[in-house]
């Protein structure tokens, strides 16, 4: 058992339903069970890098729980071994992870217990190279972290999608229209499919399938044929044309992860109303995916997602992410996570479903 009193929190990447139902999981279960002092770093690297902490105890998670978002901010362009800075009107790069490092000692820190995905996560291995005692916690709506089934948040999202699927049917039938909805999921499918099958879309499109448009409008005739005049479409947003790319609406420089996916479903939309002679609409989801309250899977899993963290670092295992498999709760070692994209099997079974109920998938 390693010699634990003090454990620190961060939050960093984009805010996702169940943050705080693991700072909440953490902070009860290192107090209640363990006796130990908590602390959380605010605004997530940056609060690391500038020594900003607030104290976690059980008046301040006090009520939190079903609340989305996290208490302790965020920030997802702070990178400490990589930060920038203009010298002679030139952005230059400097390694400040040993500021970090200072600061934990500073607050007499053990254990920092780092919450996110793949770009917070590396950065949380790249401590734990450098001897900083670190438990990693998978958070992204994108559910494209390996190692763990499910990640907190995606629940809440796939459920927030299909919640908009079930209103644009009723647009769309009303008006004889073909509804396009843009999800997020960055390079992978995930909440389009999922999503996708529990609104009753007529067609997904995921980055793992690129798609031929002319397949996507051939099953929409096939529904006017039938009788069906309007259609439901769900789009990833990495999702790409066979002869094409992924579309990227904007490039964020002093970000370290800069591409900013966005607009496929307008494209889709475009094409689909001049090939099929229906009014077309393209709804993009964006962020109303990520913010409100987490669903009750999520809620779960959150919470023992922290207090496994909690029970890592007092056994000692170091540098490992906490991880579920089937309804088991496990860890493994960040240096397996860091790097590799989790993807919808276009061989799967979640895709082999789609296709048996005659969901299009564009090829």
């Amino acid at each position: 058992m390693a010699e634990i009193k003090k454990i620190g929190v961060l939050t960093g990447g984009g805010d996702c339903p169940g943050l705080n139902a693991v700072i909440r999981a953490i902070t009860r279960t290192a107090i209640l069970e363990h006796g130990l002092e908590v602390v959380g770093f605010v605004n997530g690297y940056d609060g690391l890098y500038r020594g900003n902490t607030i104290k976690l105890d059980l008046d301040s998670i006090s009520g939190i729980l079903h609340k989305g978002g996290t208490i302790l901010y965020s920030s997802n362009k702070t990178n400490l071994f990589r930060m920038p800075f203009t010298e002679n009107g030139e952005t230059v790069y400097k390694d400040l992870s040993d500021v970090g490092v200072e600061n934990l000692k500073k607050e007499g820190i053990d254990v920092l217990i780092i919450i996110g995905g793949d770009g917070t996560l590396t950065s949380a291995r790249d401590f734990h190279r450098k001897g900083v005692k670190v438990i990693g916690v998978p958070k992204t709506i994108d559910n494209d972290l390996t190692c763990t089934d499910v990640t907190f948040g995606f629940d809440t999202a796939v459920t927030v999608a299909t919640e908009a699927l079930d209103r644009l049917h009723t647009t769309a039938e009303s008006h004889h229209r073909v509804m396009c909805l843009e999800v997020m999921g960055r390079y992978v499918g995930w909440i389009a499919i999922q999503a996708g099958l529990a609104g009753g879309a007529d067609a997904i499109l995921i980055p793992e399938i690129p798609f031929d448009i002319n397949k996507v409008a051939e099953k929409i005739k096939e529904r006017r044929e039938a009788g069906k005049d309007f259609s439901i479409v769900v789009v990833a947003e990495g999702a790409k044309p066979v002869s094409g790319e992924m579309v990227v609406k904007s490039v964020v420089e002093d970000s370290p992860d800069p591409i900013r996916l966005g607009g496929i479903a307008e494209q889709v939309s475009a094409d689909l109303e001049k090939l099929v002679g229906l009014e077309s609409r393209a709804v993009i989801l964006g962020h109303l995916q990520r913010g409100g309250s987490p669903t009750a899977y999520d809620r779960v899993i959150s919470t023992r997602y922290g207090n496994a963290a909690v029970e890592l670092a007092m056994e000692g295992k170091f540098g490992h992410m906490v991880t579920l498999k089937g309804n088991n709760i496990s860890s493994v070692p960040l240096e397996e996570v860091i790097g590799k994209l989790k993807q919808v099997d276009p061989e799967g079974e979640l895709v082999k479903t789609a296709r048996a109920l005659g969901i299009s998938l564009g090829d």
